[in-house]
């Protein structure tokens, strides 16, 4: 096989997003609303998300055209570079070749701009003045709170509290954006304040915080609610990094054997990984192995059910069909905050149910050590949340033992968890 350049690099930003929903022989099944637990009309969303997102949401095109001011403002850090691990190739050993996708360039340091900058730019259009939303390592929440401050619009967070304590670099990011933060469970809510009552030391969940972000927003005329990851909206507008990651590899002249991504509601995977996937669900790369990677402290797709099930604690979010480990679950206060959520995005559910996609679980002192080997190697620390796909991508490798292509997406830096990785380094990073 040929040799490789370091690094591939565009020159300019796709004009569209993909929507992967065009090509699947079966659409999801239909969020239900949780009072009648009939199929959600847009009109029920409408509280809470702006009209454009809602038809985002529903849309069946295959392409959606991104807004001129979104463009302007993705070229800030986009187009990302692809990066080819022949460090790490060298320094494990590996037959195969490792390629990587490094969102960690973007302003907030991950792929969570992609979307933020979306959401906000169409509740901007619509007149509204504010953002709530929920954040598990706080890579959302900068997202969003520099999207808010591009565009004019308030932002509160509620960050899930255990991460709150552990990741302080990613709370002062938030403020330093002009956000509010808050840590969650809180007494700002009735649900917040429900959960405190049960339970004064709780760490705090995704769904906890997200049914406060939701119950505010609801209950506020002049603020919307904003999702990091798991709704199709939100995984259509990570598709621009697949979409980049496909014209990078052409310009090299080689399309990947194997893709790989972490999870925790399914945005950088799905962005990732949807329009590669879009190839094998037109036949065209029948082949194509896609990997799904979680932590075994909140095994979603290896472990959970795939049922009908509420987003959040308090139950005030539509049912999604979705993998799930039940709404009620809180996960040991691992340090990949960001894949702690109890479901999976529906549009990944369905591929995982179908057999279309891959999934494995890793404990967090396994991912640390496969995080810590890339470092040493690339240079990059990886986010803890990120250090999972480095994982898997090392195994596959080793596991294959021949000259296949591994492309994975890095989807953010780990600069905000240092404390993280001075436990591993201490050896008092615990499995659980």
């Amino acid at each position: 096989m040929a040799n490789f350049p370091r690094k591939v690099y565009l020159e300019e930003v796709p004009k569209r997003w993909y929507n992967i929903k065009s090509d699947l022989p079966r659409l999801p099944e239909p969020p239900l609303n949780p009072q009648t637990r009939e199929p959600i009309k847009p009109e029920d969303l409408s509280a809470i998300f702006p009209d454009s997102l809602i038809e985002q949401e529903v849309s069946l095109e295959p392409t959606i055209e991104i807004p001129g001011p979104v463009y302007k403002v993705y070229e800030m850090w986009r187009p990302t570079p692809l990066f080819y691990a022949a460090n790490l190739r060298e320094r494990l050993g590996l037959k195969a070749h490792i390629f990587y996708k490094y969102e960690g360039t973007s302003p907030p340091g991950s792929h969570k701009p992609n979307t933020a900058v979306a959401q906000a730019y169409y509740n901007k259009m619509e007149g509204v003045k504010r953002l709530t939303t929920e954040t598990g390592a706080g890579q959302w929440g900068s997202a969003l709170a520099f999207a808010g401050s591009l565009f004019g619009i308030d932002v509160k967070v509620y960050m899930v509290k255990i991460s709150y304590i552990q990741k302080p670099g990613r709370r002062i990011l938030i403020q330093s954006y002009g956000a509010q933060i808050i840590p969650s469970p809180s007494n700002e809510t009735p649900p917040g304040r429900h959960i405190l009552e049960q339970d004064p030391d709780s760490p705090g969940s995704l769904g906890i915080a997200i049914s406060e972000a939701v119950y505010e927003a609801a209950n506020s005329k002049d603020t919307n609610y904003s999702l990091g990851s798991v709704l199709d909206h939100v995984l259509l507008h990570q598709t621009v990094i697949g979409l980049e990651a496909k014209k990078q590899f052409e310009k090299i002249g080689i399309y990947p054997d194997v893709l790989v991504g972490c999870v925790g509601g399914g945005s950088n995977f799905g962005g990732f990984t949807f329009p590669f996937i879009g190839d094998k669900l037109r036949s065209e790369k029948k082949d194509l192995r896609v990997v799904a990677v979680e932590p075994k402290a909140c095994p979603t797709l290896t472990e959970g059910k795939y049922d009908y099930d509420y987003g959040d604690t308090a139950k005030l979010t539509p049912l999604l069909k979705m993998f799930t480990l039940g709404y009620e679950f809180v996960p040991p206060p691992i340090h990949a905050g960001g894949l702690r959520y109890h479901g999976m995005a529906p549009l990944v559910s369905l591929l995982h149910k179908d057999g279309v996609i891959e999934a494995r679980a890793y404990h967090q002192t396994e991912v640390f050590q496969a995080a810590i080997e890339f470092a040493r190697a690339e240079g990059i620390l990886p986010a803890p949340e990120s250090a999972h796909a480095v994982k898997a991508a090392i195994d596959i490798a080793k596991e294959v033992d021949d000259e296949i292509v591994i492309a994975f997406n890095l989807s953010g830096h780990g600069y905000f968890d240092l404390s993280a990785y001075d436990a591993f380094l201490k050896g008092e990073l615990k499995d659980v």
